[in-house]
């Protein structure tokens, strides 16, 4: 306002409580706030406070006392409000928003703007598609060796990749090749495509982490088991005989089954003395027959011989046995 007066939203005044024109009136109206300041109250203002009407003291006081029990502290001595504002407001004026016609509301929304959707920044869209990654010579190389491997071998065992020196290494190398047995080692990256297109993809769980193969081209399962127990921190894990998946207690136990030699010379013997049996089974009634023909037709010449020498018949001859 012009007169400097300040003024708050809705048209309230901030008035000061006390218009008075003295000054002893302001300074009792300051000491009325807080009744127990009137004990340290200078003696100009007897009359003032004398002049109080008679229930402002004792409503003052009460309200203090109150204060006090309910566990609050007074306010500090050293601050006195000589003024205090108070706002006089009016109602405050709620406008409400005509509701607009039907046939309005169908018009705007039939003619509402619809904004274009933004382009797609280059950013959020999908990465194009790559180009098949070609294989490097090396992996080629690696998955002929593997099917020359798996095509011309008819033993193949699986193990585990231990850490050994090299120095282990190397003498456990010369010993299996003593019997033809070949240590193969190829990374799993490359042996685990060929097994899954291959009829040896049950073998597959064998190979987890680092493994190496133990091959050769006639099963000498016997010399190998008798290496492997020699070398107990370079585990048998299983494998393959002509085609036939063996675990390591299958291989333990084919192992301790006589050599093929062995089996064809016992199988030669015994189908040898079969033969020879029955041959002579059907040799011996016949050769038998003979001899006792042959004794029969000695017997008739010796009795031709004598009968003309005495003239008498010999006795008749018993009949032969069956």
């Amino acid at each position: 306002m012009g007169d400097g007066t300040p003024r708050r939203r809705g048209g309230g005044h901030y008035r000061p409580e006390s218009t008075h024109a003295d000054s002893g009136s302001i300074r009792l109206l300051a000491y009325s706030f807080r009744p127990w300041a009137f004990l340290a109250a200078p003696q100009s203002l007897a009359p003032s406070v004398s002049a109080l009407c008679s229930w402002e003291l004792p409503v003052a006081m009460a309200a203090a006392v109150a204060g006090i029990l309910r566990g609050g502290l007074p306010p500090r001595a050293a601050w006195l409000p000589t003024l205090q504002t108070v706002r006089h407001g009016s109602k405050a004026v709620t406008r409400h928003r005509r509701v607009m016609h039907f046939e309005r509301q169908k018009l705007m929304a039939i003619t509402e703007y619809i904004p274009p959707k933004p382009a797609i920044h280059p950013r959020c869209l999908p990465p194009p598609p790559k180009p098949p990654k070609e294989e490097s010579g090396l992996i080629q190389l690696l998955r002929r060796d593997i099917a020359a491997v798996f095509r011309d071998h008819r033993m193949i065992a699986v193990c585990q990749n231990v850490a050994m020196s090299a120095e282990d290494k190397l003498l456990l190398r010369h010993r299996l090749r003593k019997h033809g047995i070949l240590m193969k080692v190829f990374p799993n990256q490359v042996l685990k495509p060929f097994l899954e297109d291959s009829k040896y993809q049950n073998l597959l769980p064998l190979f987890v982490g680092h493994n190496l193969l133990l091959v050769s081209e006639e099963p000498k399962v016997k010399e190998m088991v008798r290496i492997l127990k020699s070398v107990p921190f370079l585990p048998l894990l299983g494998g393959c005989i002509d085609d036939t998946i063996l675990s390591r207690q299958g291989f333990i136990d084919f192992a301790k089954l006589p050599s093929l030699d062995l089996l064809q010379r016992e199988l030669v013997g015994g189908l040898t003395c079969l033969v020879a049996q029955t041959c002579y089974l059907l040799q011996h009634q016949p050769a038998q027959l003979t001899s006792l023909l042959d004794q029969y037709v000695r017997q008739q010449h010796e009795d031709e011989s004598a009968t003309p020498a005495s003239g008498k018949p010999p006795p008749p001859d018993p009949a032969p046995e069956p």
